[in-house]
This record gives C-alpha cells, sequence and structure tokens, in this order.
C-alpha cells in the first residue's frame, strides 16, 4: 500500500480553522502546538492529519468542509480574536452553533459593513492574497462639498505621511447637507486607507461602510446579522475543487447574537 500523503503541519491545520498558516507558524513557535504529544519546535513538519493535535493541550477537532459567511459588522466591535484594551470582538457576538471561525481581512473600531468569515485557512489565505487583487468598495460619507475632480490625486495614487497607496476608484454620489457620499473601491487594505486618503486632500470621513469584497456583497444584511454563502458560489468564485467544496445549502440569515467566549 502506498504510503499516506502528506502536508506541511501549518497548511493542515489552516484547513481545520485553527488560524491562517502563518499564525500557525507563530503558535508553533511560542511551543504551543503539539502532535501525538511531542511539542513542536518546527513549522517544517509534515503531518498525514492522521495525528493528534492539541493547541494549548486542546485537542483539535477534525476538519469541517470549507464554509465562508458574509457578516454585517456593526461600529464599535474589533475584528481582531482578542483585544488587548478588552474591547468587543466580533467573535463575541457570534450566534451560538458557529464553528470556530477567522475573519477574511479586517474593519477598523468605527468601520462598519461587509466582513467575511471562515472556517478555513485555505479559504482565507485565497482571499487576502495580494496577487489575487479583489476589488472592495465602501461607501464612504465625507464632511465637506467635493467636486469630483477634487478625487483624482486618489484616482493617481498618492502618498500620506510617507505612505504609499495605490490608485483608487472613485465616485462623487451624492450631496447630502454638509456631507458627501462617495463610492471607493480599492484592490488593497492598509490600515485606515481611505480615512487617510480623504482627511489628505481635505475631506474626513465620517462613516465608511464596506459593501463588498470582490464576488462578495454586503446586500441586505442589517448590522450584526450573519448568512452563510451558498457552496457553489464559494467553489466556482474560489475555484474549490469537488473534494473541497462547501455545503451547497445556503443557511438562513441568523441575527441572534451572543456575548462571551471568543470563537477567533
Amino acid at each position: 500500500m502506498a504510503d499516506k500523503p502528506t502536508e506541511r503541519i501549518a497548511k493542515h491545520l489552516a484547513r481545520r480553522g485553527v488560524a491562517s498558516r502563518r499564525e500557525v507558524e507563530r503558535m508553533i513557535e511560542a511551543g504551543r502546538i503539539s502532535v501525538d504529544g511531542k511539542v513542536l519546535d518546527t513549522p517544517a513538519t509534515l503531518v498525514t492529519g492522521d495525528e493528534v493535535f492539541k493547541v494549548d493541550g486542546v485537542e483539535v477537532a477534525a476538519a469541517d468542509r470549507p464554509r465562508l459567511w458574509r457578516y454585517y459588522k456593526p461600529t464599535g466591535l474589533v475584528t481582531s480574536a482578542k483585544d488587548e484594551k478588552g474591547r468587543e470582538t466580533v467573535f463575541d457576538n457570534l450566534p451560538e452553533g458557529l464553528p470556530r471561525v477567522m475573519s477574511v481581512g479586517r474593519l477598523d473600531l468605527t468601520s462598519e459593513g461587509l466582513l467575511l468569515l471562515t472556517n478555513d485557512g485555505e479559504i482565507k489565505r485565497r482571499l487576502e492574497l495580494p496577487s489575487t487583487g479583489w476589488l472592495r468598495k465602501y461607501r464612504v460619507r465625507i464632511h465637506g462639498t467635493p467636486k469630483d475632480e477634487d478625487f483624482q490625486p486618489l484616482r493617481d495614487g498618492l502618498t500620506v505621511d510617507g505612505q504609499k497607496y495605490q490608485p483608487m476608484e472613485v465616485t462623487l454620489d451624492r450631496q447630502q447637507g454638509r456631507n458627501a457620499w462617495a463610492t471607493v473601491g480599492l484592490r488593497e487594505g492598509k490600515n485606515r486607507e481611505i480615512r487617510k486618503a480623504m482627511e489628505s486632500i481635505g475631506y474626513p470621513v465620517n462613516r465608511l461602510i464596506r459593501v463588498s469584497y470582490g464576488p462578495f456583497r454586503l446586500g441586505e444584511l442589517k448590522p450584526g446579522e450573519l448568512e452563510e454563502v451558498r457552496g457553489k458560489v464559494v467553489r466556482d468564485q474560489l475555484g474549490l475543487d469537488n473534494e473541497d467544496s462547501p455545503n451547497k445549502s445556503a443557511k438562513k440569515r441568523v441575527t441572534r447574537r451572543r456575548t462571551g467566549k471568543s470563537r477567533g
């Protein structure tokens, strides 16, 4: 009988939803992961998947099918698994019964809108890779009365405080009193990028809503709501093969929230 195929442990545990590959490697360096009772000291370890894996002494569950959810992140929540300042995270507010999930990318504390969640580190990796260049769109409310040409520096690409930003897609939508609404699209997600870029041209942002991430859209979700993406859509958009395909049926929209232990 042929030997069972092996793969690097970081990739395997990412598919089990423990964390991203990079984070798993950091956990190994910190001595937090063991295989068959032996604490690992190198991420180069190859595994078959039949081993007993533990993180901080807790056994890791077998891999579930890859799944993806759309979540409307409200303002006031951080997207990290744990917050050093003790603030509430999105993982404190997810419905009961959800498997361990990871966020795809981030939204800052005062931003809201579409946050993708997945139980699979490989899905997270595919969606976050800079080389894929997924377009992310935002509805942005700014203070002031801009003209369309005022946004040309953002379309050309600009540098703010030594940080270079790639060209953005910017459309001026409408004026609303002392504020204006614009739609902004970008293919990278540097920290507070839109806020810093807008402020640099004299239009501070007072509301920012992410409405899409690649082909995945916020749609009619309300703050705090969660909805699973249909398996066929995930499979088609991410190029997953049938063996790795997520659940084919969409879940009902969930509005029930919870507070308590982080799932991240």
